[in-house]
């Protein structure tokens, strides 16, 4: 799941829903930050992006909260936004072959221009472009994560499988100097899908993994909404302000859900704050990934790494984010159903069959026969 199909019009507009967001330093340039976006759940190979919309990135500094804050980092004002936009899409020669033309748009109004498909991608201003086809690299036994939330008892078996693996997804890859973020250290980043033209409206956004799918959809625990699907309402908002008007309809699910994950082991490792809440709720609402760009590229282990050695009150050791093979759905089931105090929860899938790699645009190539999506999707 991930973020795949993250809500009602994530279903309705798949064009526009994105799947999977990481953030890394580059294994291949040092002093180069990765940025991916991967969109369009159950893409083939032939389908273009869209010329409708916006694929954003936003970028801000953060520093440490004050004592006794639930979320352990600030985000600054001041932002790096990389736009991306797509021409319409010709076919030359026949249906399956298509032509189209991506523009990036950096902070200072520089544009990188290349063509979709390409592995090159455009290069120019300090930044390297790639968008197309490729094999969605997400690590996930999702029915098992479904049956454990119906069920209330884990129901992950090993080994698994990854749920229709062979998928193929959109991607937009975007490598920076990190020059071009103003000497920050440690930096937010999120994804965004807007509509395009002169009333931008925000259809997605995505920072962390699973925080739709998994802690916010759940309505059956919820003693406050349990009728409200959420998400649709949270895809709106701005990462970076959260309006008041739906704040505490996000901290009722996420008290819920959080809770019934955490007792799935039959005990509670996490122990509530003192009004009550579940001590992520905050940090899982400052939903953006956090990358410290002065420590290098980690292959394993660095999700959720630099956030929560901070609540702990500890140095974080990683560059944080998330890379393309870190298994992070084994990360996130420990941390929320033991709080990391016990034995690493495995969903029985540790790989991708194809994993990324070390060299730009960094995602496998696309399956070029990739199975189709269950029909109740």
């Amino acid at each position: 799941m991930s973020d795949h199909i993250s809500g009602p019009r994530a279903l309705s507009d798949p064009i526009a829903d994105i799947t999977d967001v990481y953030a890394f330093p580059s294994p291949e340039r040092p002093g180069r930050l990765v940025l991916v976006m991967n969109t369009l759940p159950f893409a083939k190979p032939w389908d273009a992006l869209s010329e409708g919309l916006i694929y954003r990135f936003r970028l801000r500094p953060l520093t440490p909260s004050a004592d006794g804050d639930a979320a352990p980092f600030t985000a600054g004002d001041d932002e790096v936004v990389l736009d991306t936009v797509f021409s319409p899409h010709v076919h030359p020669n026949g249906p399956r072959r298509f032509e189209q033309e991506g523009t990036c748009t950096l902070p200072g109004g520089e544009t990188v221009t290349f063509r979709v498909n390409d592995p090159a991608g455009g290069e120019g201003h300090g930044v390297r472009v790639f968008a197309g086809a490729r094999w969605d690299p997400f690590i996930m036994d999702a029915p098992a994560a479904l049956k454990t939330i119906a069920t209330g008892k884990l129901a992950f078996t090993d080994p698994s499988s990854i749920y229709l693996d062979g998928k193929d997804v959109l991607s937009l890859v975007v490598e920076l100097d990190t020059a071009l973020l103003g000497g920050s250290e440690l930096v937010a980043v999120v994804a965004e899908t807007l509509t395009r033209g002169s009333f931008n409206v925000r259809i997605e956004r995505v920072g962390r993994p699973e925080v739709k799918n998994m802690m916010l959809a759940p309505k059956q625990f919820d003693p406050v909404n349990r009728d409200l699907e959420i998400r649709d309402l949270y895809n709106m908002e701005d990462a970076f302000a959260l309006a008041d008007g739906y704040l505490g309809a996000y901290r009722a699910r996420l008290n819920a859900n959080l809770a019934f994950w955490d007792g799935l082991d039959d005990k509670a490792d996490w122990t509530p704050r003192a009004d009550g809440s579940h001590p992520l709720t905050e940090l899982v609402l400052a939903d953006y990934l956090v990358v410290d760009l002065t420590k290098p590229y980690v292959e394993h282990g660095s999700y959720w790494e630099i956030e929560l050695a901070a609540l702990r009150g500890e140095a974080h050791q990683t560059c944080g984010g998330r890379t393309l093979n870190d298994d992070v759905m084994d990360i996130i089931y420990t941390q929320i159903i033991n709080a990391g105090t016990g034995p690493v929860i495995r969903d029985g899938v540790d790989r991708s069959t194809r994993p990324g790699t070390r060299t730009f645009p960094y995602l496998a190539e696309p399956n070029p026969d990739p199975p189709d999506p269950p029909e109740h999707h």
